[in-house]
């Protein structure tokens, strides 16, 4: 609260009086008196205006991805009988692009409602709220806020994109088209029919066993051979090659009032470094790979080593989004490091997709181990060069081509389905 007017107005209250004991004019001691009284009112005016108010937020979604908006209503509630004439809402939520808030007006017992739409172009989690209420008089004398506690947290996941053209090499499973293992899930390996028991699904049923043999009879099916696949995101900060900041946008479509913008088709991320375009693309590979019902697990190692066992479940997808949503490629453990901690995952029927930007070739020393050992790699580069790095990974790349590793190198604004359609070929 700045008391520097109210003392003001006070001063020149006691000179008003000063000046009506020295002149006897009855216009200075009203004026000495109604100056002396202003900052009494106004401040209760101002202690009122906060009080009986009560704020609910409610959210469409606390989950959104990058180049999507999210949606929040506010409602403000007057319960008293006296009117609030100036009440400023402020949403101190940390989400970047969010609206910072209004100015209402509410007469007795009358509510009001505010809606944002923010888009949302930092992955991450942020907090929503709290919200602070602000108050004044009409004199401005005082100013008086409120902080009312937030409502939760939003999570934004990176952007994803379907990957047609990517395909992975295949593997050398042992035993044949099917295991010897039973699953409980559908797979396209019937091993047996039995008789039907309770809790059995009806889409299990083999039509033609119960027609022929007058009861119910269900399939068993064996394990899906189909290669486990691990997605390995390089997470050293050492590797990281980040843009120069951008000037602030002065496109008027960008910094109007959202109920003023034109809707606009959506367009690619705008990565302004290597670790968001190494998310984007194990995020996009992800998606692509658990929609063809492939059995697909996350490594990385930043703060801590993330670890998201391989599997095809439906709610799988979402496990490695939340976790993409948050990593930051701030360890300080190498990707070899990595290669070697987790060995013991990788066999013969394991398909390793590494993320990365690194140009130590230490780590394909530690890579070639488990090739030796029957697993098969394919290696994403994120080209430091495209981002304003120095380090030229040709030879490196040209190293791993030549013992026959399917490399894909990716630069900066290209198109992740274009870049992921062709490995790069060994020199003539």
């Amino acid at each position: 609260m700045n008391t520097t007017r109210p003392l003001l107005v006070l001063v020149l209250a006691g000179a008003s009086f000063l000046a009506a004991q020295s002149t006897g004019q009855r216009l200075f001691f009203h004026l000495s008196y109604i100056l002396a009284a202003l900052p009494l009112v106004a401040l209760a005016w101002t202690w009122l205006n906060l009080y009986g108010l009560s704020i609910e937020r409610e959210h469409k979604s606390l989950r959104a991805s990058v180049g999507e908006y999210t949606r929040e209503r506010l409602t403000i509630r007057n319960q008293w009988w006296l009117p609030k004439l100036w009440i400023e809402v402020q949403d101190e939520s940390d989400l970047p692009n969010h609206e910072p808030g209004f100015v209402a007006y509410l007469g007795a017992r009358e509510i009001t409602r505010w809606t944002t739409r923010t888009l949302c172009t930092h992955r991450g989690r942020f907090r929503l709220g709290p919200t602070r209420i602000i108050s004044s008089d009409p004199f401005g004398l005082f100013r008086f806020s409120r902080l009312i506690a937030g409502s939760g947290e939003i999570i934004v996941y990176p952007p994803t994109d379907l990957v047609t053209g990517f395909r992975l090499p295949g593997t050398e499973l042992a035993g044949g088209s099917s295991s010897l293992v039973r699953t409980y899930t559908t797979t396209p390996n019937v091993a047996t029919i039995r008789d039907y028991q309770p809790g059995d699904s009806l889409n299990r049923i083999h039509w033609r066993s119960t027609a022929r043999q007058g009861r119910l009879m269900v399939k068993e099916f064996d394990l899906d051979p189909a290669a486990d696949i691990y997605l390995i995101l390089d997470c050293n900060e050492r590797t990281v090659v980040r843009m120069p900041p951008a000037r602030p946008p002065t496109d008027e479509r960008q910094i109007a009032p959202w109920w003023q913008r034109q809707p606009s088709l959506r367009q690619r991320p705008a990565l302004d470094s290597t670790e968001e375009h190494a998310v984007y693309v194990a995020a996009s590979l992800a998606r692509t790979l658990l929609s063809q019902n492939r059995v697909v697990g996350l490594l990385a190692w930043s703060e801590r080593l993330e670890v998201i066992p391989a599997e095809r479940e439906e709610r799988q997808l979402w496990k490695m989004l939340e976790l993409l949503a948050v990593l930051r490629a701030s360890g300080q453990h190498s990707l070899t490091e990595l290669l070697l901690a987790e060995g013991q995952r990788f066999s013969r029927a394991t398909t390793l997709v590494i993320i990365t930007s690194d140009v130590d070739p230490r780590w394909v020393t530690a890579l070639q181990q488990h090739i030796y050992r029957g697993a098969r790699a394919v290696i994403v580069f994120i080209d430091p060069l495209s981002y304003g790095g120095w380090n030229d990974p040709t030879t490196l790349l040209q190293h791993l081509v030549g013992l026959g590793i399917d490399v894909y190198r990716l630069q900066r604004d290209q198109v992740l389905d274009e870049a992921l359609r062709h490995p790069l070929q060994s020199p003539a």
